[in-house]
């Protein structure tokens, strides 16, 4: 179990006044100021939870404090102990792993976690460098202007993810259409209702299908084990949280970030051997998952700061990736960077089940991309680039236009 203490201190703590809901003009790939600040007086402050009848809690903005805390059993990460508003939150639904605890926490991961190692992810290099250089054919096919999250981005992440849980090809186009719209962000609550339920409904008879025809995929190997109907929905649509919209912001933002930055760019066009410090340099520079919450199961000490039981926590991992006490010129993009070990994936018994697979599928595709157009850049001026709200859960960019030279 991690340890969380500090130093008590005398000084005033530090309030972040209200939830960040926008970044510094013309540095969009930087936390919100109000973070900055924060972690500037320290690594704790006082906060109150977002919306009608919004608690009060903390907000953790160091790197040291935020991985104690995620590997702290005296933290929960269940859905229905989160004290954020005045009106109770229903339990995570069964098979949603990221939003309970142990032993219920393993029963979910441990049959995924052989489905994921390394080794198989990297057995799937040459299927997403084959998906890649479709994606590239199409784009130099319609000619030198498009939208990189649709051409791009997004089509990458959503064919394994779909290959992976055995989603039949007729079915692919629908399926993407209603994940995106109801992770996105961007939708009414009508859509984002109707495509959530849509998304259930069409993973609910995947489900039964996989079980009385099982093929070659991992829906179909979970059928072979107690797993109930209802958990392998639910485990199905983190895996789809965890592959689809984390790595297509990954790649969408990533490509956007260094095309701000053309002498890291230049590096890694230069030096194939830097694709993996570049990964985990992005990985760290942008923090796409910004923040996790956790309750505290009794009165902890954290950072000098009692936290009572009862209370949640937002951890913002954003900050913590720039945190000037663990990284030398932490709002600096350096792609040859020595200090590693970010929280972009979380740390502990949650972190991120499907970060090799991330991994694999930046190491191939933004090599892959840079090559096939040298001259690739931005089509309209950087303050164009509409960004995703600062509310919604992943951050990104909503479309990124992008042209070359034909």
């Amino acid at each position: 179990m991690g340890e969380v203490t500090g130093e008590a201190t005398s000084e005033a703590v530090h309030t972040v006044p209200a939830l960040p809901t926008e970044r510094r003009p013309g540095c969009p790939f930087d936390p919100p100021a109000e973070l900055i600040e924060a972690q500037q007086h320290g690594s704790v402050s006082r906060f109150t939870h977002p919306g009608p009848g919004g608690k009060p809690g903390w907000m953790i903005t160091g790197y040291d404090l935020v991985r104690s805390v995620l590997a702290d059993s005296r933290f929960s990460a269940r859905k229905e102990l989160m004290n954020v508003i005045d009106y109770e939150l229903p339990p995570a639904p069964p098979g949603e792993f990221l939003l309970t605890d142990e032993p219920v926490h393993s029963r979910y991961r441990k049959p995924l976690m052989g489905r994921f190692t390394v080794r198989r992810m990297r057995m799937l290099t040459e299927r997403i460098e084959q998906i890649t250089a479709e994606c590239l054919d199409a784009m130099e096919a319609a000619g030198p202007s498009t939208d990189l999250v649709t051409a791009f981005a997004k089509p990458i992440p959503t064919i394994i993810i779909c290959e992976l849980l055995g989603v039949p090809y007729e079915d692919r186009a629908s399926f993407q259409e209603q994940i995106d719209t109801f992770m996105g962000g961007e939708t009414s609550d009508e859509e984002l209702i109707a495509a959530y339920t849509a998304t259930q409904e069409y993973l609910a008879k995947l489900v039964a299908a996989k079980r009385a025809h099982p093929t070659d995929d991992v829906l179909s190997e979970l059928t072979d084990s107690d797993l109930t109907d209802e958990e392998l929905k639910g485990m199905s649509l983190i895996l789809l949280a965890a592959g689809f919209d984390t790595t297509a912001n990954m790649l969408s933002l990533g490509t956007y970030a260094l095309l701000q930055n053309p002498a890291q760019l230049d590096a890694l066009r230069t030096d194939p051997g830097l694709t993996d410090r570049a990964v985990e340099e992005l990985l760290r520079y942008l923090s796409v998952a910004k923040s996790f919450m956790r309750t505290a199961l009794e009165d902890v000490e954290v950072g000098g700061q009692l936290i009572e039981a009862g209370t949640t926590v937002v951890l913002s991992n954003h900050a913590a990736n720039r945190d000037p006490a663990r990284f030398t010129d932490p709002h600096t993009l350096d792609l040859r960077r020595q200090d590693g070990g970010h929280v972009a994936f979380g740390h502990g018994i949650h972190q991120c089940l499907g970060q090799q697979l991330a991994r694999v599928e930046m190491r191939v595709a933004f090599p892959a991309l840079f090559k096939r157009f040298p001259t690739l850049r931005l089509a309209v001026p950087p303050e164009e680039v509409v960004l995703r709200p600062e509310l919604a859960d992943i951050f990104g960019v909503r479309k990124l236009p992008v042209t070359w030279d034909a």
